[in-house]
């Protein structure tokens, strides 16, 4: 009974401490807030709990209570410290909710600050005016101003070290082969003829080999081993009356045809092993060197503002013909290659001249897109040429107003051609100047040019 009666005193201590308390914690709710409170609760129970350990009765002599009383108070100094130490705040990027709350609209009577936002003003935003959209016709000028412009000192320099060259291989030629009636070097190529994208990157130069009419005789490509119109033989005629030798060219012979491959092989020889080009280069302040494994006769030559190369083909007029030493890849020999690209020069200014058309700015847009394409690389120079004069015979407006419909009909014409697989040459029907093209080849260029007739821009973006 006494220790009942002392166990609820004690409750009752216990609850007037405990009112106390609430009173305590409630009036700090309202001065500290409330994580204020919680730390004060906190240490409040703290040291409560000392208070009663110290007023209870210790069981003398039992050790295990001694342990538990010993690490309860080694827990509760522990809890007050903790609550001693102010809370850390929090990173910015730990948090899962906004930084700032929503603001608390302002009691009446109270002043409105103004809120510093520490981020930079804001830069005010300037209405760009919306690029004008530029018409085909806009953009093809623009094409051929800018990108086929040829810097004036590449377009004066290489004609000039080009014609140097020719001059000292004229010589060579002459002092070392006196007996071969070669006629006067001369050059040629888009950059002198004005039909090619003007480029000052490359250049023709052609040598004339002089025949005797009454001792050679021309063969037409279709009587020839490879039945293609383009190509000829030329033949040594009346050898019984006029044995070998009676010609200076009779040592070229293969079968009583001139052999362009032979032809080739000696003037090869010659570029190679005989001419000192480092001393020519010496004097013209360029290196020039020979292409030792091209079947064609070229010539590198490297100048400190161009780069230059020079393909040499020996050439031959007869019979209002022009024939060139290109022979086709393969076994095939003695052939020599029909070029009209004399031709395609006159009829192309003679047909711009009469109507001051647009042809030859249509035509060099086409070949440099050609040109820097590599899918469309070998429609580059002749073919386009062709493709433009059959297109003037049955379209006469060619005004520069027209030059976007023109370019456009253009393309439309290749693919046509392409599709067929035959683009007849303008001056010799029987002339297929796709005949040297692959059917991949033919099938990557129709399916490009396809899709620019509706969309020629395609092209234009093309570099």
């Amino acid at each position: 009974m006494a220790e009942f009666t002392r166990q609820r005193g004690k409750r009752q201590e216990d609850g007037g401490l405990g009112s106390v308390l609430d009173l305590l914690l409630a009036n700090a709710r309202l001065v500290l807030g409330v994580s204020g409170a919680a730390v004060l609760a906190i240490a409040t129970l703290a040291v409560k709990r000392l208070i009663d350990r110290a007023t209870s009765p210790r069981d003398e002599g039992d050790p295990k209570a001694e342990q538990k009383t010993l690490e309860e108070s080694w827990q509760d100094l522990a809890l007050i410290k903790a609550t001693a130490k102010p809370p850390k705040k929090q990173r910015r990027e730990d948090l899962s909710e906004p930084l700032l709350s929503p603001a608390r609209p302002p009691a009446p009577g109270e002043a409105c600050e103004p809120r510093v936002s520490s981020a930079p003003p804001e830069t005010p935003q300037v209405e760009s005016t919306p690029p004008r959209c530029l018409t085909l016709q806009e953009k093809l000028l623009s094409h051929y101003s800018s990108w086929l412009a040829v810097p004036k000192v590449e377009a004066s320099l290489a004609p000039q070290l080009a014609r140097s060259i020719c001059t000292q291989l004229q010589n060579f030629l002459r002092s070392k082969c006196p007996e071969l009636p070669f006629g006067s070097l001369f050059l040629s190529g888009p950059l002198l003829d004005g039909l090619g994208a003007p480029g000052a990157d490359y250049v023709h130069l052609m040598l004339p080999v002089v025949l005797d009419t009454a001792l050679w005789s021309l063969i037409p490509g279709e009587d020839t081993v490879v039945r293609n119109p383009q190509y000829w033989m030329i033949k040594r005629t009346d050898l019984e009356y006029f044995p070998r030798g009676r010609s200076p060219w009779d040592r070229f012979i293969v079968g009583q045809y001139f052999s362009s491959n032979a032809l080739n092989e000696t003037l090869h020889k010659m570029l190679v092993g005989s001419i000192n080009w480092p001393a020519i280069g010496s004097l013209l302040g360029s290196v020039i060197h020979p292409v030792v494994a091209s079947q064609e006769l070229k010539l590198q030559v490297r100048h400190d503002q161009v780069e230059l190369s020079i393909t040499l083909f020996p050439m031959v007029e007869m019979e209002d013909k022009v024939l060139l030493s290109a022979p086709p890849e393969g076994l095939v020999e003695n052939l020599w290659l029909e070029s009209f690209h004399r031709a395609e020069v006159l009829k192309m200014k003679e047909l711009d001249a009469s109507d001051s058309g647009a042809r030859q700015r249509c035509l060099h847009i086409l070949n440099s897109i050609c040109r820097s394409h590599p899918a469309l690389h070998k429609l580059n120079g002749s073919p386009l040429t062709h493709v433009v004069l059959h297109l003037s015979a049955t379209t006469l407006d060619w005004a520069e107003e027209s030059l976007a419909d023109r370019f456009q009909e253009v393309l439309e014409e290749l693919v046509g051609y392409l599709e067929k697989g035959v683009l007849p040459s303008y001056f010799n029907h029987k002339i297929n100047l796709f005949c040297d093209l692959l059917e991949e080849e033919i099938d990557e260029m129709g399916f490009l040019l396809y899709r620019a007739v509706s969309e020629p821009e395609l092209l234009l973006k093309e570099k």
